[in-house]
């Protein structure tokens, strides 16, 4: 059987292309969501509403027509339906015909190139919003699953966003198209909800992955923090990725979960401290780096790790005698995981080595030794810090 998956652009007639509106009219069937086939109700063609990929396929293989048609609104490449239901319909003969994504028409209608544009999708997530934003000049956002555009911009200002430029798209190629911009601030009440995209504008966005930061740039309290130079080979050893989920064992004032966050703005950081204070803190430093894809918990471990998702990056800074039980956890949950390990005592560092020879093999060791440097009057002195251990390797 022939079947064309076919983009409909944003109204399903008048942005269609000629190709798609070509195998929509030689389509025995015509199969989508409500939405998709409403300018078709009229064509006497059968019908099948669905817009859930196994009901699509199961209809196609039932079917004994020669042609189907699937519609699918905007691009069928571009966070589409068509992805699950591609490999679905695989016994038969596929042409796909590309759309108009809401992006697209979104940025011509903005004049906005989307040449070096970061794409996002909120359905089905709330984070990942400002840490984004805080990395790219450009965001396009795919509003949808609960989050609105006031939502977003609410998060934004709530991580320190708050001035930048805001536009945002609802019923877009329809007669009902709203178009407004803004900043975060204000179009944090607005009223858009349903089908609406956003585009976010930030000037003043970072053009590095922060590393090394700077220790008297977090806010610290009596917390214990990983500093600077050693916070920078730590979280370098990790290798974390861009969906990387990190679990910041014993995370202080939280300056390894913010330098972990940067390098995973499409994953997630999960904070844990046995002191309420710590975990307080490591959110409020997030709140004043940007990064909405990190979450605090006050709890024991390993305790608090039996809920968390499995993580593929770990990083263990305290664990108050109990890092076999977390070892323990991280190989239940993740088998293959990465680990970084900082030791202060020649205890702990023989503590470590033992976790990661029983679970894994043996790790590599660095003895980071850093001397920074004071002005005294007219001379400037050397002053030590205490040596640190840090010992990285993966569980197997």
């Amino acid at each position: 059987m022939k079947v064309c998956i076919v983009g409909t652009g944003m109204d399903g007639r008048d942005t269609l292309t000629k190709e798609a509106e070509n195998a929509v009219i030689s389509a025995d069937i015509l199969i989508g969501a409500e939405r998709m086939l409403e300018p078709f109700m009229q064509s006497g063609k059968e019908l099948f509403i669905s817009y859930k990929p196994a009901e699509i396929a199961r209809k196609i293989r039932e079917c004994s027509c020669g042609t189907a048609a699937v519609l699918m609104s905007g691009d069928c490449g571009f966070f589409s339906g068509a992805k699950k239901l591609l490999p679905l319909l695989k016994e038969h003969d596929i042409s796909v015909f590309p759309g108009i994504s809401s992006a697209v028409y979104f940025c011509g209608r903005l004049g906005i190139s989307y040449e070096n544009m970061q794409f996002v999708s909120l359905h089905g997530r709330a984070a990942n919003i400002a840490v984004n934003v805080r990395m790219n000049e450009r965001c396009f956002f795919l509003l949808g699953g609960g989050t609105s555009a006031s939502a977003v911009c609410e998060r934004l200002c709530s991580f320190g966003l708050p001035d930048v430029t805001v536009h945002i798209g609802a019923d877009l190629g329809s007669e009902n198209e709203r178009i407004l911009s803004g900043t975060a601030s204000g179009l944090a009440g607005t009223d858009i909800v349903g089908l609406a995209v956003m585009i976010v504008e930030n000037r003043a966005y970072l053009r590095h992955i922060p590393s090394a930061i700077g220790d008297d740039e977090f806010t610290r309290g009596e917390i214990p923090m990983t500093k600077s130079e050693v916070r920078c080979i730590a979280v370098s050893k990790l290798n974390i990725c861009a969906d990387s989920v990190v679990w910041d064992i014993g995370c202080g004032t939280g300056s390894v979960s913010v330098e972990a966050a940067f390098r995973c703005p499409d994953g997630q950081v999960l904070a844990f401290d046995k002191k309420p204070e710590a975990a307080a803190l490591t959110d409020k430093n997030a709140h004043i780096f940007g990064c909405d894809n990190i979450t605090a918990a006050e709890g024991e471990c390993p305790g608090i790790l039996a809920g968390a998702p499995a993580p593929d990056k770990v990083f263990i800074g305290g664990t108050s005698g109990n890092m076999a039980a977390v070892f323990d956890c991280v190989r239940a949950k993740s088998p293959a995981a990465d680990i970084v390990v900082t030791a202060v005592s020649l205890e702990t560092l023989h503590e470590a080595v033992s976790c990661f020879e029983r679970y894994g093999s043996a790790p590599e060791v660095v003895q980071a030794a850093v001397t920074r440097t004071k002005k005294v009057g007219d001379h400037t002195m050397l002053q030590a810090q205490n040596p640190v251990f840090i010992i990285s390797g993966r569980l197997k």
